[in-house]
């Protein structure tokens, strides 16, 4: 038998982790949460049920690594969009689009949700994660308050109420394509209003007041 070198073995070990990962986020479009198996990511997977548990203890380990996977996926995919931007309503409008479409496709249960099901410790790593797309979005209102283009306002409590919206947007998934880009048009319009963003007759973001005087008022921290 030919001897198996490190980096094959690592390989391979990537490999079939990345199919139990794919496997249960299909599943988990498909089905969802709630009766989801190890035995049934296995079978999907096409791995036996004893190679899953090298990898992963329980559905809960399974699931936080899932969402951290691809939450860091999707925010170095955002990261990489926003920097193209230069107007922070614009980024807001990018930041709104990519959230509902990426919770749409991805069907991952709510905050709420995941929090019933999840141990109060793996819910505390999974939040701590996330919690980088919060500063991510009060980043891009912090700026925007201090150009100018949004009334200043306490960024973190806009950022919560910004998510709440997200998941709700999200949570009526299903739609035709037509009917997702209809619905997520109104979204990032209705977030963005709520915002305080206002615009001109050919849809270009308005500066309610100069940058300066924004940045005046402290919206820094």
């Amino acid at each position: 038998m030919p001897r198996i070198s490190a980096p094959s073995n690592a390989a391979q070990r990537a490999e079939t982790q990345r199919r139990i990962l794919n496997a249960f986020g299909e599943l988990l479009f498909s089905h969802g949460l709630p009766g989801l198996t190890m035995t049934d990511v296995a079978r999907h997977a096409g791995i036996g049920r004893t190679a899953v548990y090298n990898y992963y203890a329980d559905i809960e380990e399974l699931l936080i690594a899932y969402a951290l996977v691809e939450t860091e996926r999707f925010m170095t995919g955002l990261r990489e969009s926003l920097a193209r931007l230069d107007n922070p309503v614009d980024r807001l409008a990018l930041y709104v689009r990519a959230q509902v479409e990426d919770l749409s496709r991805r069907h991952l249960p709510p905050g709420p949700a995941m929090g019933a099901v999840l141990s109060p410790a793996s819910f505390a790593k999974l939040a701590d994660h996330v919690g980088g797309l919060s500063d991510m979005l009060q980043d891009i209102l912090r700026d925007g308050m201090d150009q100018g283009y949004f009334p200043v306002a306490d960024p973190l409590q806009q950022a919560q109420l910004i998510h709440g919206t997200l998941s709700s947007s999200a949570a009526r998934g299903g739609d035709a394509s037509a009917d997702l880009e209809e619905r997520i048009s109104r979204t990032v319009r209705f977030i963005q209003l709520g915002a305080g963003a206002r615009f001109d007759d050919g849809g270009r973001p308005l500066r309610l007041q100069p940058p300066a005087a924004a940045a005046g008022l402290g919206t820094a921290g």
